[in-house]
Parts: C-alpha cells; structure tokens; sequence
C-alpha cells in the first residue's frame, strides 16, 4: 500500500547498473506546497503521467573526457501525479558509465596488463625482481584504493612516480583515465583530485559524485571476474540493493510480497493491489490516456488471467462487449499472419497476401485466420481488408474450406468433394467451380486445369505444401540433406510409400531447382563439388547401414589405424605357430576361429580404405561380407545361423509397416542379445574377477587355445559330413566361453557383496561398454604373406591335394548375407565398435602382455585405458580395482548437460553395496588413451510403458576438454576440490529436490501461489460470512506463504551460487595441462527403434569439419550444427563423440588420403566390388603346386572377378 509522504521533503536516490554500470538518480519533490498529496479518499494512490515537454531525450556529451556530472550521455524523465490536488512530481535521470570501453579494456584485458608489467620490469630488471603481472583483480584494486583515498583522505598524499604497484598496475598507459577522475601530473607525481572529503548525502560536489560513481563501477567489474581470480586477489565486495531506498523515497510502506503477474507496472498498479484498486488504475489511465485503451485493456486482461479474479474479469468481459479489442488481440492478430505489428512497410495487399499465404499453410486454420483478418482491418479501418475478411471464397483457402477439402488432399479429391458439393446444391454450382479454379491457379495444376476445361482431369502433380506436409518436414529453410535425411527416414517407416514419397521429394527439388535432390531422385546419389583428390569418398549405404558407413569414416580418419590396416601383413599373427601361441584378448583365451575370422575382417577393411585412398568416384560401396563381420559378434552370428536352421528366417527385433526395426536397441532383454560377452572392465587388470576368484588358467581351456585344432589333425571341411549333433557338441566345447551363461552360472557370477547402488535413477552406469567377444564360423583364414628368410623351414609337401578354387556365391548365398547385414544394422553403436576393436586385436601380434597375460598391442595403446576405483570397506581397509576401458558412458536422461557434468557422471562419489552395507566409491583415471571415445546413454526404457525411447536432452559440446580432473593422483589441491566439488553437488541435489517440492504441487502451482490463494479463498469466505475461519488460520497461512516464497529465493540463490561454483572449480591453468580436441561426432536423428545417423569429423589441418552423411561429404559451414540444440520434437543429437590428444592431433588424425586412380573401364558412377568369397583364392604354379594367394595375388585370381574401382 502507498503510504503520504511529507510534501515538504524533496528524496533523492542514487543508483547504478550492477551489468551495465548505468547510473539512475531518483528524486520525488511537491513544486506546489499547501497542496493534499496522495493517497486520499477520491484518489486512492498516485497516479503519475510521464510529462514529454519538461522531460530531456538523449544528450550526449561534446567532450565526455571533460563532464564532470553528465557522463558520455544522460536521459531524464518527468513524471507528474495527474490528481488535481497533489503536486507530486518525480524526475529519474539515467546516465551512461563513467569508465569508457576502452578504459576498461586497460583495466581488464589480461594482454595489455601483462604488456606494460612486462615492459616496466624489462626496464628496470633488479628493482622489479620477484614481482609478477598482476591480475586484473588487483588492477582494478589499485584503481579504487587510489579513489577511494581521494573521497576520503584528509591527507592528499600523491602517488609517486617510483610506486612499484602503480607502475605495474597502472603506469602511463593509464594517464588519460587519470586525468579524467581530476588526478594532476605535477613534478612527476600523480596528485589527488580535490574532493570534499566532510561532504554527507545527497553529494552535490561533481568531483565526489564523479569518484563516487567510478569506485562503484570499479566493484562491479571486480564482482564480474572470475571466481578463481577473486580468490586470488581476496575479493570481498558486496553490492547492496536499492529497492528499499527507492520504497522509501516513493513513499512506499514494505507489505507482503505476491506473485508478479504481467502487466501489473503497465497499468501503473504495484503487485499486492486490491482488484478494486486495479480498477481505479485502468479507469484512471482511459481518462487521462484514452487514445491508448487498446494497450491498457490488455494490461487490465494479464492482471484478471494472472490473479483469476472473477471481478476483473467481469470488466474484461463488459470491455469486450462493447466492441473494445486489446493490444495483445491486434498483436496476436498480426501474429497469427506472421507480421510485424510494429513495421511501418505493412501495405493491405501484402497483410492481404500474408492472409493467403497462412491460410494456404494452415487450411484447418482458416476461421481464426480470418476473425484475425478482420481485427487488424479494424485496426487500421481499411474496407479493403475488411472486404476480404468477409468473403467467402476468394482464395485459395476459401476455396478448400468451402469445398471442405484441406491442404493435403491431392487433385482427384478435390474434384471428388466439388462433386459432393454439386450433388447437394445444384445450385451452387458456379460457386464450386470458381472454388476449384482458385484452387488450380494456386497449385499452379495443368490437371485441374484440364478438368474445367474438358471435364477429364490430367495427370496429378503433388503441391510443394502437400510435398513438405507428406515428408512432415515443417521448417521450409531447412537444407538439402536435412530433406534428405528425413525423405530417408519416413521412408523406412513407411517403405511401401516409396512412389508418393519420391513425388513429394520431386516437387521440393522442383521447387527449390535443386541439383543435389534431383541427382539423388535420377542416380540415387549426390555429389560434393570438390576435386576428388583433395577431398574425402563417401560411402554407399547398402542396406540401412548409415551408422555402419559413419564409423568406417572415423576409423579411415585414424592415421595409426588406417597404417596398421594398409600395412596389415606386418602386424598380423602368425597363426602357423599354433599351440605355442597363448594369447588373451578382452579377459579370455581367443580361439583359432576368432582370429581367422579377425583377419579376413582386417583384410576386407584393407580393400575398403585401399578403395578410399584410389577411388576415381565421389563414393565407394562397402562390401556386404565385411559389413556383416562388422556389424555381428561371433556369438550373435552363431545364433542367427542356429535360429535360421530351424526357423528358415532370422530373428528380428519387430517391423515397422513391414521392415524391420533399426538403429540403437532398446535396453530390454532380447534372448540374443543376453549372451555372456564378458567385457573386459568385468576383470580387474592384476587377474582377480569381481567376483574375487582367479582367471581360470588350467588345461581345460586348452581347448580353445590357438592352434589347438591343428594339433588335432583334422580340418572342419574334413568333419562336415559328420554327424549334426556331434558337430553341434564339437562346436559348443571349441567355443564354450562365447556361449550364452546358464542360469546356474549367472548365479554364481553375481556378487551380492559388492553390487553397486547408484545415487538415483538417472546416475549412468559405471560400466563402460567394452569388448563384445566374437567366435567364428566354419571358414577358412585368408592366408598370410610368404614366409621370410628367417622363419622356419618349409613344411614337408602335403599329404592331400590343394582345396578347389572358391566359386561366385550364389543368389541365396547373397541373400543369405544381406538377411545378416540387415539384422546386424539393429545393433547398438558401441556393439559394433567393440566388435571392431576385438577383431583387430585378435588378427594383430601382441607388443608385450599385462601381469594378468592380457594382450598389449597397438589397437589396446590407441583406443584403450584405464581406470582406477576406490571402495573402503568396513574394515578399514581400501579396496581397489583398476580396469581397462574403450569407452566412457554419459547419461542425458535426467536433463540438458554440460560435458563436464556428463562426464563428472561416471566418476564422482556414489554408494555401493559392500558386505550388505552401503559405503562410497569413486573412480579415476590411471592411463588416458590418446583417442578418447564417450558414448551419450540416449536410449532409455520406460518401465510404466513397456518400451525403449530416446533422449532428445542437449549435450553441451566443448571443442576442447581437459581431463586433468579426473587422472588418478596424490595431489592434495586436486583431491580437496574433488571433495568439495562432491559436497557441493549434493547440497545441489538436495536442494533442487527440496526447489521441486515447492513448485511442483497436485494444482500445478508454486507452494507460496498456492498459500496465498489460500489465504484469499479462507478470507473471502470468512468476509461473506460462509464460514467462521480463525484469525490466527489466516495469519499462519499468510506467514506460511511468505516463508516459502522466501525459502525459495534462498533456495535459488544458492544453486545458482553452487552451479557457479561447480563450473568453476577446476578452471585454473594447473588443471589445463591435458586438453583433448573433439575429432567427431555420430549424430543420430529418428526414435529409439529407427532413424538416421551420419557424422561430423574434424580436420585440424585445414581447420574445417567436414559432414559425411552416406555418399555425400560435405564442407560445414555453420558448425552451430554440431554445438547448437535443434528443435522440433525429433532433433538430430550427438550420439557418439571422439576426442584425441591435442598434441598428438596431426599424427593421430588424417581425414585427406587421397592417390585417386584412373579407372579401368567405363562402369557406373559409384565404385564396387562382387561380393567377396569366403574363402581366399588359391594361385597355382607351373609345377601345379597349390599355394595361398597373397596380398598382391587377391585381386589377380582367375577365379575372382572385380568391377571397376
């Protein structure tokens, strides 16, 4: 409520801008004396009106070095109360800071402080030893220690020419700024200001107002530094608000605080008015005001909707009734038709047009389009407009809505509804027909066209409206492979659309003349314009395999990679050494099979990138043999060719109008995919399972160990023909540790005294995604090159005659494949990369093994490291397991994050079960790979609904990112601010839980809303007499509300304090000393069950990212791509993110291999190659000697046929 101030007081108010450092000064004086202010009883409070001819626009200084008072530039404003018997008047005068850019750039700029620090202490070397650069924190303290003393200070001391802290802080580079602040340079020192030093508030002195204001600005910009500097420098200032002076000047009386509601200050009324009062505002405001009603109904409109007060909203009604339209009615208005309210180009026929134009978009649309028509016709009293708005039929939109047809209906339906029509109304027939005519002009239809003319209607082509609605694409700006990326995907959700879908891609390519979507609709291809040995191939999706193409470009861009595979004969295992050989990959023995196996996939990816670097085409097509050894596991294709003997077709995770469902699986249990693949973070790195038993190492698993089959003597061809079951149980004894556990052994393997309990359900797991162990299948390893001089002498000539020559694959053998690609597209990214990196381990030599017998070599060095967690058990003691991992797991689940908060998700404090009691556990990193994969958990299961969705939640990407913070280490200072940065997140948590108790309640309103309109409610009926409420109720109610309300501004004080200090903790140089730059990025668009991916990669040398999107490779222009949110409700979101080493980026990563050859005959413009065979080719010599064809002999088989590369 307003209190009546005392009229012969004039109140005065200084102020300034804790962001901008503006400065306001208020004052309240009464001109008039003997005058009755308010409040009174006719005028219940101070109606003020801003009064243009005494109040001064923008003035801007002729020499603001010279102002004293005034500043750059300066506003006032005059208000006078429009009540006839107060005099009250109020002038706020808004002036700019006194600090100009460029001095605060001095003062802040950490490259000019440290220019003329070090300039200062290469002049004088023995007197400046010791002396560092300062801080800009301690820059603007001695600037304001300097005017502080000149305020304050009877004595004048002046700054001496000598003064270290004045020449490293300030030094002549300042001298403008001092001249400025009224600092005289006499006999080479810097003297004082003459201020008043006895002066009291309200300060008239320019000079003390001139430094006043300066000392202010300067502790806002120290205020604004960051946390670490503060810290540093000892910052402890503190601003304090002037809401409370202000009240006070205004004649104000402090009262319980309310909800703002919008609008309120617009019709001159404080948020805890009485409706009555809001009345007298809105009646006082059309008195004095009346050209503008329009603008304060709507104010009156926010005010009834926001306190739902049944009396204002009564006045909102009877304003309505009698013809009276809003300002936000016209706004909405010109909204609806997508104009500017505010533009002074608008003409009639352009809102005319716009009026089309939506109605054309939004046909279902039409009546609230039209009813906005006519209130903007009215705004602007145009018959015009008006005309038009009242017309039935004459546009386009007319013309659908009379017919009763809509946007998305083609020709023939139209036609069909004019005949409807025609059927019901003979007599509206001319009608019907100029509707079908505006109808075809607008679609620009030769069909309908054709049918006013003939009667016949021609053939039908698809609107660019209808063409967009039919691909659900609703943003028309979006580029050309956004389109084709969702054509894509409708497209695998309805296949059997593909017609009227490649209609609607045509009439969007037509439309926008579109050379990349026509070469997609005429070859099924899109090129990128560059010269194809500068720029990278793309790759031909052959089957739903667009993640599969994605990570075969990120490995192509791994320079060590590529090398180990372009040069693979001098990594490879000899796999003649046999039993001699004991290896162990991912925890377990590997198999003769699964290195078999393992190297013909390195030999498939070798003809693959060999293809990349010499292609003379924009793209290359992957092979469907080396696409299904990537994208199934050993067990998993051990499985589908069991089911598929005995089912005769392949399991399948469901359809989707026929096809099958792709992309990330849901986190449910699908028999397959239960089978035990014993990552390799299940067993710790010095040989313990966790379940605290030893690795078994005795005879039993002889059988699986390399050579073991050559011992036998006997060939799987040789045992084909034997019997199935005892070729099943032979199967199941080579390759027991890959098949599915028992339920018994499950059992067994579960550790009840160490499960771990994450802190919430959003908590991302701790297991990384690791390995996916592989077996094989019955076929032959692709030989390797000839022995060398010093290997061992040439075995003893064969006993049996050389295997024939392999055959082309036939049709079923094909298909056979393609079912196997088609369902390996269904697994998860991580799956196939564990899959990847397991095979490449198992077809390479081992560099030296752990203590554990886990293979070391040049894949595990790459793309693996490791991690350390602590446990303290009741003992005392400190347990201890360190792991290998591929990867890192991120969870988005619970909201947007930032990287590091993702990241801080897999290695802060959480509980765990140890020996039935819970005790904290955290994780660090004791080896850092130099290529650093993260995997963003988007896949999340909905228990109440049964099914798998995706996580659309952003993920704030950083260029770089310094893992410093999470290495192992006996550092005090990093292990303290761990702990802190623990503690902190849980009085976060605890804190956002108890913020959700307050604003989130059954009526869906705030706690402190819903007390107050409580208390309303409890006093309404205690003033009608409805029932007796206790005063004390509504006092404790009232109490209650103001307490929440205040418990929730310190509630969100502190988090914002707490996220600040979170963000900030680690943000010193010390823990910036192991930056990794992001490489790629899998991007992922579509649901849980099926979508699109393609990915975005770096090239550090020319500095530029590059999209690679199937066949297409294209230069990003925009990389707010990458960084930025998207919208829509089915936003494109990072899936995958790589980052490598920043000082090992050039030698890790090389996007640009390119020695493009000539092509050896005319072919077709993408490269491929026929199927491979399984089994190598053999090359006889003149002796008929049979001998295994090497790497240069693959291609120069008579048995092996080959297209153009």
């Amino acid at each position: 409520m307003i209190g009546r101030p005392d009229p012969r007081i004039v109140s005065t108010v200084a102020a300034f801008c804790e962001y901008c450092r503006c400065h306001l000064d208020l004052s309240i004086d009464f001109p008039t004396q003997g005058t009755t202010p308010c409040p009174s009883k006719e005028s219940p409070l101070h109606h003020f009106q801003h009064q243009p001819e005494i109040s001064q626009p923008l003035q801007k200084a002729v020499d603001p070095a010279k102002t004293d008072s005034t500043g750059d530039w300066q506003v006032l404003h005059c208000f006078q109360c429009s009540t006839l018997d107060c005099s009250a008047r109020v002038k706020i005068q808004i002036k700019s800071p006194r600090l100009r850019p460029e001095w605060v750039e001095l003062l802040i700029d950490k490259r000019l402080i440290k220019s003329r620090a070090e300039k200062v202490i290469f002049e004088n070397p023995d007197r400046f030893e010791g002396h560092g650069v300062p801080l800009p924190c301690e820059v603007l303290q001695t600037l304001g220690k300097y005017v502080s003393n000149a305020l304050r200070r009877e004595e004048r001391r002046p700054i001496q020419p000598h003064n270290k802290k004045f020449l490293l802080c300030l030094g002549d580079p300042c001298s403008e700024l001092l001249e400025y602040l009224g600092f005289v340079l006499k006999d080479d020192a810097w003297h004082p200001p003459q201020s008043d030093v006895s002066a009291t508030p309200p300060i008239s002195n320019p000079v003390n107002v001139l430094l006043e204001d300066v000392e202010k600005e300067l502790h806002v910009l120290l205020l604004q530094r960051p946390d670490d500097e503060k810290r540093a420098s000892k910052v402890q200032y503190d601003l304090r608000g002037v809401a409370e002076d202000l009240s006070r000047a205004l004649g104000t009386v402090k009262s319980l605080h309310s909800q703002p509601t919008p609008k309120v200050k617009n019709t001159r009324a404080k948020l805890d008015f009485h409706d009555d009062l809001i009345r007298f505002a809105y009646e006082r405001q059309l008195i004095t005001d009346p050209e503008h009603y329009p603008y304060y109904l709507e104010c009156l409109q926010a005010i009834a909707e926001g306190r739902q007060s049944e009396d204002l909203q009564t006045l909102v009604a009877i304003e309505a009734s009698a013809g009276k339209v809003s300002v936000r009615d016209i706004r909405n208005a010109y909204k609806a038709l997508d104009l500017e309210v505010d533009s002074g180009l608008l003409t009639d026929d352009y809102i005319i047009g716009s009026f089309q134009a939506r109605s054309a978009d939004s046909p279902r649309q039409e009546p609230d389009l039209r009813r906005a028509l006519q209130i903007i016709g009215n705004d602007r009293s145009s018959q015009a407009i008006q005309f038009v708005a009242s017309k039935t039929v004459t546009n386009y939109e007319q013309a659908l809505s009379w017919l009763g047809a809509t946007e998305d209906m083609d020709d023939n339906f139209v036609v069909a509804m004019y005949k409807v029509k025609e059927e019901e109304n003979p007599a509206e027939e001319n009608t019907a027909r100029q509707a079908i005519s505006m109808i075809a002009q607008h679609r620009k239809s030769t069909a309908l066209t054709q049918w006013l003319e003939t009667g016949v209607l021609g053939e039908v082509d698809m609107d660019t409206t209808q063409a967009y609605n039919r691909l659900q694409i609703d943003d028309r700006t979006a580029d050309d492979e956004l389109v084709l990326a969702t054509f894509n995907l409708v497209y695998q959700e309805a296949p059997s659309q593909v017609d009227d879908l490649r209609s609607a891609l045509r009439a969007i390519a037509k439309d926008r003349n579109s050379k990349y979507l026509h070469n997609f609709l005429n070859h099924g291809t899109t090129t990128s314009g560059y010269p194809l040995g500068e720029w990278p191939v793309g790759l031909a999706n052959i089957g739903n395999t667009c993640y599969l193409n994605s990570l075969l470009q990120f490995y192509f861009t791994m320079k060590p990679l590529r090398q180990l595979v372009l040069n693979f004969d001098e990594y490879k295992l000899d796999v003649s050494l046999g039993s001699q050989v004991k290896r162990t990959v991912g925890s377990r023995n590997v198999s003769l099979k699964e290195v078999q196996r393992a190297q013909r996939f390195v030999y498939g990816l070798q003809n693959l990138f060999s293809h990349m670097i010499a292609s003379s085409s924009a793209h290359v097509t992957p092979e469907l043999e080396l696409a299904r050894l990537t994208l199934l596991s050993q067990p998993v294709e051990a499985v589908l060719r069991r089911r598929s003997m005995v089912d005769g077709e392949l399991p399948s995770l469901g359809n989707i109008n026929g096809q099958p469902v792709l992309g990330p699986l849901p986190p449910s249990i699908p028999e397959l995919m239960t089978i035990d693949v014993n990552p390799i973070e299940s067993q710790a790195v010095n040989g313990v399972n966790n379940s605290g038993g030893k690795q078994d190492t005795d005879t039993s698993s002889e059988l699986t160990l390399l050579g073991n089959e050559l011992a036998n003597g006997v060939s799987d061809q040789e045992t084909s023909g034997s019997n199935p079951v005892e070729s099943q149980q032979r199967e199941i004894l080579e390759n027991k540790e890959n098949l599915p556990p028992t339920k018994a052994a499950s059992e067994r393997q579960s550790t009840p005294d160490h499960e771990l309990k994450p802190l919430a359900e959003s908590s991302p797991s701790r297991a990384n995604q690791q390995h996916r162990h592989v077996e094989t299948d019955h076929e032959l390893l692709r030989p390797s090159s000839p022995k060398k001089a010093e290997e061992p002498a040439v075995a003893p000539p064969p006993t049996r005659p050389p295997p024939f020559p392999p055959r082309p694959q036939t049709e079923e053998q094909k298909k056979a494949v393609m079912e196997e690609v088609q369902f390996g597209a269904q697994q998860d990214v991580t799956e196939v990369i564990a899959n990847v990196l397991f095979q490449l381990e198992c077809a390479i030599k081992a560099t030296s093994f752990d203590p554990s017998g886990e293979q070391i070599d040049l894949v595990k060095e790459l793309f693996f490291g490791k991690q350390k967690s602590y446990t303290p058990d009741l003992r005392g003691g400190l347990r201890t397991n360190e792991q290998y991992f591929s990867s890192l797991i991120v969870d988005v689940a619970s909201g947007p994050k930032e990287i590091y908060d993702a990241l801080d998700g897999a290695f802060d404090v959480q509980e765990v079960e140890v020996e039935g009691s819970l005790r904290p556990q955290y994780t660090t990193i004791t080896r850092m790979p130099p290529v650093l994969k993260i995997h963003v958990q988007r896949v999340q299961y909905d228990r109440e609904k049964g099914s798998a969705f995706k996580s659309i939640n952003h993920l704030d990407l950083r260029e770089t990112i310094y893992m410093d913070r999470y290495m192992d280490s006996e550092d005090n200072d990093l292990i303290q601010r761990r702990k802190e940065s623990w503690d902190w997140k849980r009085e976060l948590h605890q804190l956002e839980a108890r913020k959700l108790d307050l604003t989130k309640t059954e009526l869906d309103m705030e706690m402190p809303d819903m007390l107050e309109t409580t208390k309303e409610y409890l006093a309404q009926l205690a003033e009608d007499d409805a029932f007796e409420v206790p005063t004390h109720l509504l006092e404790d109610v009232a109490k209650a509300a103001v307490e929440s309300r205040e418990e929730l501004a310190v509630i969100n004080a502190r988090i914002k304090d707490l996220t600040r200090f979170i963000g900030s903790q680690f943000n010193d140089e010390e823990f910036r000393k192991m930056p990794y730059r992001l490489q790629s990025v899998f991007i992922h668009i579509g649901s849980a069950s099926y979508g699109h991916y393609w990915i975005y990669i770096r090239d550090f040398k020319q500095n530029m990212w590059r999209k690679y999107n199937d066949e297409s490779v294209s230069a990003v222009t925009d990389i707010s791509q990458i960084f930025d949110p998207e919208p829509g409700d089915r936003p494109p979101t990072p899936y995958f993110l790589v980052y490598v080493r920043d000082d090992q980026k050039d030698e890790l990563v090389d996007p640009v291999c390119r020695e493009v050859k000539e092509a050896q005959r005319p072919g077709p413009p993408d490269a491929t190659m026929e199927d491979v065979i399984e089994d190598a080719p053999v090359v006889y010599d003149n002796a008929g000697q049979g001998e295994a064809a090497t790497e240069g002999d693959w291609f120069k088989a008579d048995t092996v046929k080959t297209q153009r590369w």
